[in-house]
């Protein structure tokens, strides 16, 4: 029997209309607090709300997209998006103080939050029902990839060439993501959502109740990797590996990529389960790893540890929350999954520089490695024993 085909040419534009995303995310959230430091003289504490004021736009818009995509949509909401992203890509060169700076960023990070939620609905539809695990395996790649890529571009254009070929670096990227989602063909999700009627305000317009639980797990350890994105490079100084630092999310990324044909294949075969509850375990034993590294062959073997554990995790949550969910509210499934997961980045990054002033980065990566198996408590509780306790109860009920 012949599977359905998963590399169309619309599941490979918006994957790379999703990558040129996340890559101009990751160019500028490693350069801007440095620009605004050096150019305007900041503190920390005003260079770090360029990351803040994004982030809290980004994810205050997204259950409005998730309700835009609701009524059918799609195609509109993703276009708008990309114009927004590529517009305020362009208003970079023309502030002078950070006020101006920080409203700019409110901007993008409301292009930003609308474009991740179409592209995540959007890809939804485009990966067949009974590869989808698969599928969302090889799209999360794509942010991957520019997580990966993205500082090595951002701080090599302002370090050798300066803050104005950054910046149109980030214009030329944001515009690649434009033209690959332009080509991006939508037909079936407009003529299935057309006829859905949005009813007055409620909370459930903007909230989609079936990705809470798992959204949840997921922001829970990803307080976690928000340790690891802002302070690995720290943490590599401190332990004297800083030659090293820069291939961390590299063998990451190579690991995480030569595992992606056999996690996603397995969770459509044999459920989340089998896969989530494993990964968990070796992002543990990862974080541990890397708190115990005394030189570069630890610090390395645990970068590949964790992203084959973190990195099979997140589009396995991802998955969930968009198959708990009803056709017409993937998008908002998608929507609910990212903002709930963004809080947790954000919280992660606030908690863990509180945390980091009291203990050195050795300890505090030891500790996360006994923070996320609590994970695996929760999950197994939000998202195994639940729907088991319910459809227990439903039998009972269809009993009598």
């Amino acid at each position: 029997m012949n599977k359905p085909k998963l590399w169309t040419k619309d599941f490979i534009n918006i994957s790379l209309s999703n990558f040129f995303l996340f890559l101009t995310f990751y160019i500028l959230l490693v350069t801007l607090p440095i620009f605004a430091l050096q150019e305007f003289d900041s503190n920390a504490s005003q260079a770090g709300l360029m990351t803040t004021v994004f982030l809290l736009s980004a994810i205050l818009s997204r259950p409005l997209a998730g309700q835009w995509l609701e009524r059918g949509s799609n195609r509109k909401v993703l276009l708008t998006a990309l114009i927004i992203f590529a517009v305020a890509s362009l208003l970079y060169f023309f502030p002078t103080t950070v006020t101006g700076f920080l409203v700019i960023r409110l901007l993008h990070g409301v292009g930003f939050g609308m474009a991740t939620t179409a592209v995540g609905a959007i890809v939804a539809d485009l990966i067949p029902s009974s590869r989808r695990g698969e599928g969302m395996g090889y799209f999360v790649m794509s942010t991957n990839m520019a997580m990966v890529l993205g500082p090595f571009v951002g701080l090599t254009a302002i370090q050798q060439w300066g803050a104005k070929v950054m910046f149109i670096l980030s214009v030329i990227v944001a515009i690649g993501a434009l033209i690959t989602g332009l080509t991006v063909k939508l037909s079936k999700p407009e003529q299935t959502n057309k006829k859905v009627i949005v009813p007055a305000f409620s909370l459930k317009n903007f909230i989609e109740p079936s990705a809470v639980s798992i959204a949840i797990v997921g922001s829970f350890l990803a307080i976690v990797y928000s340790a690891l994105l802002s302070f690995v490079s720290v943490y590599a100084n401190e332990i004297h590996v800083s030659e090293v630092s820069s291939l961390f999310f590299v063998v990451y990324a190579v690991i995480l990529l030569m595992s992606r044909p056999f996690t996603g294949k397995w969770l459509d075969q044999y459920g989340p389960n089998v896969i989530v509850f494993p990964s968990i375990i070796l992002f543990a034993i990862g974080m541990f790893v890397l708190s115990q590294s005394g030189g570069a062959i630890t610090f390395l073997v645990s970068a590949g540890m964790i992203g084959l554990g973190w990195g099979t995790l997140f589009p396995t949550f991802q998955t969930i929350a968009i198959q708990n969910a009803a056709p017409r509210k993937r998008g908002l499934a998608t929507a609910t999954f990212l903002s709930i997961y963004d809080i947790g980045i954000a919280l992660g990054s606030f908690l863990v520089g509180l945390i980091a002033a009291k203990m050195d980065f050795s300890s505090l990566y030891f500790l996360c490695s006994f923070y996320i198996l609590i994970g695996a408590i929760l999950y197994y509780f939000m998202q195994v024993r639940k729907p088991e306790i319910k459809r227990q109860q439903y039998l009972k009920v269809k009993e009598h």
